[in-house]
C-alpha cells in the first residue's frame, strides 16, 4: 500500500508539471506560431492551446500597431540642400507565420527599411516640396515600406515626419526672402491705393470742368473747416459770370454766419470773466 502511494505521487510529480508546460493561453491580440521538432506546424490563438514539452517550441507576437522611431539622419534633397528629418512608422504583424519565418527581426527590419526609405524618397524632392507637401511625402514612404514589407506579413500603417531641421544660413536667408516678400507686397498694395486715389482725382477734375460751381463750393467747405479753429474774413471774386455771383452770395451767408459765432463766443468769454 506504501509502495502504491509512492508511485502515485511520483506519477503526480512527474505528470502535473508535464502538464502545466504543455497548457498556453494567448490573449486576443496575439497569436502563437508553433514549431515542432523544427519543423512549422502553424499558427494558433486566440485563446488556450497545447504543446508537448521538450518537442514543440512556439514564439508569441503582438498583433497590435506597433510604433517604431526612425532615428534622426541627415538627407540631401533634389536641389542640393542638406536637411536633418526624422519619423515616426506605424505598423502592425498581418502574418504571424511569415513574421516568424521570412524575417529574424521585423522589428529591426522595418526600422533600416524605412530610415533606407527616407533618404531615397527625399533624395528625389526638392526642399519647398519637402516642406509644403509634408503629408504627401509621408504617404508615399509609406506605400513604398508596406509593399515591401508585405513578404514579411508586416503591414505599414502609416509614416509621419516628424521634424525637419534647416542649416542656419538657410533659416536666414528664408528670413530675408520672407521680408523682401512682405515688403513688394506692401510696396504693391501702396501703388494700387495710389492708381485709384489717382483715378479719383481725375474724376473729380473733369466734374469740377464741367460743372464750375462744384469747385466754388467746395472752397467754402474747406473755409468752414478751417474757421472751426480760427477768424477767416472770405473775400470771393465776384467777376466770373452767374456761377461766381451765386458762390458770392453762399460766402456772403457764409461770412454772416461766422460772424454770428464770433459774436457769441465773445459774450460767452465776457462773462466768464
Amino acid at each position: 500500500m506504501d509502495g502504491l502511494l509512492i508511485l502515485l505521487i511520483v506519477i503526480l510529480l512527474i505528470v502535473v508539471p508535464f502538464l502545466a508546460s504543455a497548457i498556453k493561453i494567448v490573449r486576443e491580440y496575439e497569436r502563437a506560431v508553433i514549431f515542432r521538432l523544427g519543423r512549422l506546424k502553424g499558427a494558433a490563438g486566440p485563446g488556450i492551446f497545447f504543446i508537448i514539452p521538450m518537442v514543440d517550441q512556439f514564439f508569441k507576437l503582438d498583433l497590435r500597431v506597433n510604433t517604431v522611431d526612425v532615428p534622426r539622419q541627415a538627407v540631401i534633397t533634389k536641389d542640393n540642400v542638406s536637411v536633418s528629418v526624422d519619423a515616426v512608422v506605424y505598423y502592425r504583424v498581418e502574418d504571424p507565420i511569415k513574421a516568424v519565418v521570412k524575417v529574424s527581426n521585423y522589428n529591426y527590419a522595418v526600422t533600416q527599411l524605412a530610415m533606407t526609405t527616407l533618404r531615397d524618397v527625399i533624395g528625389t524632392i526638392e526642399l519647398d516640396q519637402l516642406l509644403s507637401h509634408r503629408e504627401e511625402v509621408s504617404k508615399r514612404i509609406q506605400q513604398i515600406l508596406d509593399e515591401m514589407t508585405e513578404a514579411w506579413g508586416v503591414k505599414v500603417v502609416a509614416v509621419t515626419i516628424r521634424d525637419i531641421l534647416l542649416p542656419d544660413e538657410l533659416i536666414k536667408a528664408m528670413s530675408l526672402q520672407a521680408q523682401a516678400e512682405r515688403i513688394r507686397r506692401a510696396r504693391i498694395i501702396e501703388a494700387e491705393g495710389e492708381r485709384q486715389a489717382a483715378s479719383i482725382i481725375s474724376e473729380a477734375a473733369q466734374s469740377y470742368q464741367k460743372y464750375p460751381i462744384g469747385i466754388r463750393l467746395r472752397e467754402l467747405q474747406t473755409f468752414v473747416e478751417i474757421a472751426k479753429e480760427r477768424a477767416l474774413i472770405v473775400i470771393t471774386d465776384t467777376s466770373r459770370g452767374d456761377s461766381s455771383s451765386l458762390a458770392a452770395a453762399l460766402t456772403t451767408a457764409f461770412n454772416q454766419l461766422f460772424a454770428t459765432r464770433t459774436s457769441e463766443k465773445t459774450s460767452e468769454e465776457g462773462s466768464k470773466k
